[in-house]
C-alpha cells in the first residue's frame, strides 16, 4: 500500500475546506475553490497529487452521498409540477449542443463524421453534481426553477448514457444497432419504474430491524448500505451510479409516498436520524469529488501559444455555452429563471472529462482536439457558478 495516500487526502480535505470557505466568504460558491484546489495540487501547477484509484473511489462516494442528500431534500410535489418543463429542458440540453456543433464541426471545420458527433455528445453532457452543489451553495435549491434543473439534470444524465453508448457503437462498427440502444433504454426504464418501490421496501425493513434491535443508531449505517447497493444496481442497469443514490434519497424523503402503499412511508424519526448522521460524511467526502475534477485536468498539456487552439476553443466554447443557455429558454417562466436554468445546465465537469478521455483513447480526438475539449469543459465548469452567483445577486438586489 502506498501510504502517501494519507498525505494526499490530508492536503485535499484541508485545502478544500480553507479555499472553499475563503471563496464562499466573498459570495461565490465554494465548489469553485474546491475544483481550483485540484488544479493547483495536480499536474497543472504543483504536481503534488496524482488522481489515483483510491481518490477516485472516495470522490465517487462523495458525489453519491451528495445526490442521496439531494434526493432526501427534494420537494416531490414541486418535482411533479415541473415535470414537463424538466423534460423539455433535458431534451433541449441534450439535443441542441449536437444540432449546433455538428454542422460547424463537419461542414465548416472539416472534421470527420464520428469526431463531429462525438464533440456534440461531449457538449451535451451536464454535471449534475456540480449543478446541485452550486444551487445549494447559493441557497436556491428549494426554488421552483431549481426543481426544473434537478429533474432536467437527472434526465440529462440518462440521455448522456444513451448518447455515449450510441457514439461508442458508431465509432467501433461505423453503424447504429438500434436493438442494442433500445435494450439499454428498456433497462433504464425498468430501473426507474421499480427502483423507488424496492428502495422504500428496503428502508421499511431497516426501520423494522431498528425497532427489533431497539437501536436507532442502526438506521444510518443500514440506509447508507442501501444507497451503495442501489448505486451498484443503477450501474448494472446501465445508468450512472449517482442516480441510484438519488432514488433512495427520494424514496425516504418526507413527501414521497406510493398510492395504496402509504404504510411503507418512512417515519419522521428515521429521516431525522439519517439526516443528522449522514451530513458529516457529506461534508467530508463531497469536496474530494470536486477536487478530483480539478486533479484530472492538465493545463501544461495545452499549447496556449497555438492560434488553432484558440480558434477551436472559441468556436466550440461558444457553442457549448449558447446551446445550454438556450435550453433554459424553452420553458415558460420568467427571464431570470430561464437564465438560472440555462446556466445551471452549463457545467460539463466530470461527465465532459469522461467523454473527452474516451474520445482520446479511441483516437477520435487528436492531441489538439483533446486539449480544446478539456479547456472548454474547464471553462464551462468555472463559468457557471460565477454567472449564477451574479444572476442570484441581481435577484436579491431587485427584491
Amino acid at each position: 500500500m502506498d501510504h502517501s495516500i494519507f498525505l494526499y487526502l490530508g492536503l485535499i480535505v484541508l485545502l478544500a475546506r480553507i479555499i472553499g470557505d475563503t471563496i464562499s466568504k466573498f459570495g461565490y460558491p465554494s465548489v469553485i475553490g474546491e475544483i481550483l484546489v485540484g488544479v493547483i495540487l495536480g499536474k497543472s501547477v504543483l504536481g503534488l497529487v496524482t488522481p489515483n484509484e483510491v481518490i477516485k473511489i472516495l470522490a465517487e462516494i462523495g458525489v453519491v452521498l451528495l445526490l442521496f442528500q439531494v434526493g432526501m431534500e427534494a420537494n416531490i410535489k414541486q418535482l411533479r409540477m415541473v415535470g414537463f418543463n424538466a423534460i423539455l429542458v433535458a431534451f433541449a440540453g441534450a439535443i441542441l449542443p449536437i444540432i449546433f456543433s455538428f454542422p460547424i464541426c463537419f461542414f465548416v471545420l472539416k472534421m470527420n463524421l464520428i469526431t463531429s458527433l462525438f464533440i456534440g455528445g461531449t457538449l451535451a453532457a451536464t454535471s449534475i453534481g456540480i449543478t446541485v452543489r452550486v444551487l445549494k451553495d447559493l441557497g436556491r435549491m428549494k426554488d421552483n426553477f431549481a426543481q426544473v434543473v434537478l429533474g432536467a439534470a437527472v434526465l440529462d444524465d440518462i440521455f448522456g448514457v444513451v448518447i455515449l453508448a450510441a457514439l461508442v457503437q458508431l465509432s467501433q462498427s461505423l453503424s447504429f444497432e438500434v436493438n442494442n440502444i433500445m435494450v439499454l433504454v428498456m433497462y433504464l426504464g425498468t430501473f426507474f419504474v421499480f427502483a423507488p418501490l424496492v428502495a422504500q421496501i428496503m428502508t421499511k425493513l431497516v426501520e423494522v430491524l431498528s425497532e427489533k434491535l431497539e437501536n436507532l443508531d442502526f438506521i444510518p449505517a443500514a440506509v447508507i448500505s442501501v444507497v451503495f447497493i442501489f448505486s451498484f444496481l443503477a450501474y448494472k442497469f446501465g445508468s450512472p451510479e449517482i442516480l441510484g443514490a438519488f432514488i433512495v434519497g427520494l424514496a425516504i424523503s418526507r413527501g414521497f409516498n406510493i398510492p395504496f402503499l402509504k404504510f411503507l412511508s418512512t417515519k419522521k424519526q428515521t429521516i431525522e436520524k439519517v439526516e443528522h448522521s449522514v451530513l458529516p460524511l457529506i461534508w467530508l467526502f463531497t469536496p474530494v469529488f470536486f477536487v478530483f475534477i480539478g486533479l484530472q485536468v492538465n493545463l501544461k498539456a495545452i499549447n496556449f501559444a497555438s492560434y488553432e487552439f484558440w480558434i477551436l476553443s472559441f468556436v466550440i466554447g461558444l457553442v457549448a455555452i449558447f446551446s445550454k443557455v438556450l435550453a433554459g429558454l424553452v420553458v415558460n417562466v420568467s427571464l431570470r429563471e430561464r437564465l438560472m436554468i440555462g446556466f445551471s445546465m452549463l457545467p460539463r465537469g466530470e461527465v465532459g472529462l469522461i467523454f473527452a478521455e474516451f474520445g482520446r483513447q479511441a483516437k477520435i480526438f487528436n492531441d489538439l482536439l483533446y486539449a480544446v475539449i478539456i479547456f472548454v469543459v474547464l471553462i464551462t465548469t468555472f463559468l457557471a457558478p460565477v454567472v449564477l452567483k451574479q444572476i442570484n445577486k441581481i435577484y436579491y438586489q431587485e427584491t
